[in-house]
């Protein structure tokens, strides 16, 4: 399918590549500004010759309305560590373009024309403020994963949740401070799977200091892995939630098409790759942040070891591994060193695959990109994936991960338990619930202003304790400081990504089979905000609800989410009554 093509269908399906659905006429999208500002097309990192200072710099790599590849220095980071505490002003623009990160041309939903969008840096005690324009034909917002938004919970980009979406047209402008996150993380959009299509970036906090003895790096690089779908999500969703007995199944449909490493990706024979350029001996942190929709990734580099540091923010003591595996919306620090010789001209396959639940004809697993510290520039040889030989390495096994900073949680004070599932409706639609809840967003207003608005006449808006409010909102409340234990109980076959908003939970063990009490870290458990829970089991988390706001748990499966796979925890409402929601925001509801 041409670019001439999708200019005359808009957001209707392509042929989804292999199994021969037609394409449908709908609605063209707004044509894009043509102020747009884009960043100049580049393929290639080059940690030897990068500044820091042009993040969302006015330049234009040509006319055309086509999303561009950052600039090199958008995945180089480091350069601001240690500078004292100051405010960082970002520019976003929200547009629909045409762009092929894997060589297929297709509609894509990008920030200033770039896939992936700007990496915002900045250090611990910072206030951040992103101006964020909707040129789009629907709303959007923009959230911060992994942020706690502590006293601006209004700020943290749900629709439905804590806004009603920045309107066609219309900004926003967030503002916020990063006193107590540290790590990696990135940012997204937040309205239905608008982040599927391609609004999504890197985050960077540096923290004030490392703990003693931790390990050091020579440069500092972020790796965004994603899937990629050809199909416009809002195509997908419809035939996903809709059914109708088309020729693709809810699994099939979640499977991409193919992925990206840093925006390049291949299919069909495409054989354009990123490259990251670096020295010879030297040490490099790879900051990895899985961007994508449903798809979980293998990250590999042929020969090289793989020394884990971070999962998510948490520091870990360091843990040597030939891969590590990333579940949607996780991230993780890996050391790399480039001192090895495998390869005659130094060059190394990078791989990244994804693992679906179901294989498609015609998708492309296999995605790579190449780690170069030599004088030429060759392809590497390998074919096969040939690991780190002679090493004895495994794969990360996330139950071996240790905080740098050793950490016992507080004793439960209050314990629930959810059940989740995802199944099929008799229209063949998939449909999930949590505590048998179906969420759907609310319209015309949000969780946060009925908080707000219940207060005001002298009431709450939900009791404490579970509950399900007007409109299938199935929320925890909690009025005072709690340390409440939540069981997820997965009552499905699959594996889920689930993410917690506002918290950095307690992970106190997971596993397989019923839950019997047995089998928690009492003592040191892993924190993170982006946790699997296993197929037909449990993980049982622990939170502390000492940050005042609405904040939603969900799968972080794009697809899943939209089915209804969400719930929220109103943390002290009596406080988050009292935040002083910014009057852009309460207007948005009414626009």
């Amino acid at each position: 399918m041409d670019q001439s093509a999708y200019s005359r269908f808009g957001r209707a399906n392509h042929a989804r590549r292999r199994l021969n659905l037609c394409l449908r006429p709908a609605p063209v999208y707004l044509p894009l500004l043509l102020a747009l500002l884009a960043i100049a097309f580049v393929t290639s990192v080059d940690a030897r010759a990068v500044s820091y200072a042009s993040r969302d710099t006015p330049e234009l790599a040509s006319h055309e309305a086509t999303v561009a590849v950052p600039r090199a220095d958008n995945f180089v980071v480091g350069s601001i560590r240690g500078q004292p505490p100051t405010t960082r002003h970002f520019n976003f623009v929200v547009s629909q373009m045409n762009g092929s990160p894997d060589g297929f041309s297709k509609p894509m939903l990008v920030v200033n024309g770039l896939f992936p969008g700007p990496t915002i840096e900045a250090n611990q005690g910072d206030r951040i403020v992103v101006h964020v324009t909707n040129t789009l034909s629907t709303r959007t917002t923009i959230h911060w994963h992994g942020l706690y938004q502590n006293s601006t919970n209004y700020y943290d980009g749900t629709a439905g949740v804590t806004e009603c979406g920045i309107p066609p047209g219309q900004s926003l402008t967030y503002n916020f401070t990063v006193d107590d996150f540290s790590g990696t993380t990135w940012w997204h959009a937040h309205y239905d799977t608008q982040y599927t299509d391609g609004v999504t970036g890197a985050l960077i906090v540096h923290p004030r200091k490392y703990p003693r003895g931790f390990p050091t790096w020579d440069e500092d690089i972020v790796v965004e892995l994603t899937d990629i779908y050809h199909a416009f999500s809002e195509t997908i969703l419809s035939e996903y939630l809709g059914g109708g007995g088309g020729p693709l199944t809810g699994l099939q449909l979640e499977t991409p098409d193919s992925g990206a490493i840093n925006g390049i990706g291949q299919y069909n024979g495409s054989t354009k790759y990123t490259n990251l350029n670096l020295k010879p001996n030297k040490t490099y942190r790879l900051r990895l942040i899985h961007t994508g929709s449903a798809a979980a990734i293998r990250f590999s580099v042929d020969y090289h070891a793989l020394t884990v540091i971070e999962a998510d923010s948490t520091l870990t003591q360091p843990y040597t591994v030939s891969s590590v595996t990333l579940a949607v919306a996780q991230r993780y620090s890996v050391l790399l060193t480039t001192n090895q010789h495998a390869e005659p001209a130094r060059n190394y396959w990078m791989r990244a695959a994804l693992k679906s639940a179901v294989a498609v004809p015609g998708a492309n697993a296999d995605i790579r990109g190449i780690l170069r510290y030599g004088s030429g520039h060759a392809a590497p040889t390998a074919g096969a994936d040939p690991g780190v030989p002679g090493s004895g390495l495994a794969d990360l096994d996330v139950a071996k991960l240790v905080p740098a900073a050793p950490r016992t949680p507080p004793p439960a004070t209050k314990a629930y338990t959810v059940d989740f599932s995802i199944g099929g409706k008799p229209d063949g639609g998939a449909f999930a619930t949590m505590n048998g809840t179906s969420w759907q967003p609310l319209q015309g207003t949000t969780t946060l202003l009925q908080i707000v608005d219940a207060a005001r006449n002298g009431s709450m808006y939900a009791p404490e304790g579970a509950s399900i409010q007007p409109g299938g909102q199935f929320l925890i409340t909690e009025d005072n400081i709690e340390v409440v234990d939540v069981l997820l109980v997965n009552t499905g076959p699959g594996d889920h990504p689930f993410h917690l908003h506002g918290h950095t939970p307690y992970i106190m063990g997971f596993g397989t089979g019923a839950y019997t009490g047995t089998g928690l870290n009492t003592v040191n458990p892993f924190m993170r905000d982006t946790f699997a829970v296993p197929g037909s089991g449990w993980l049982l988390m622990r939170i502390v609800t000492d940050n005042p706001g609405i904040w939603t748990l969900h799968c972080h499966i794009a697809w899943h989410m939209a089915a209804g796979l969400m719930m929220q925890i109103s943390s002290l409402p009596s406080k988050a009554a009292q935040l002083d929601i910014p009057r852009d925001i309460v207007r948005q509801c009414s626009a």
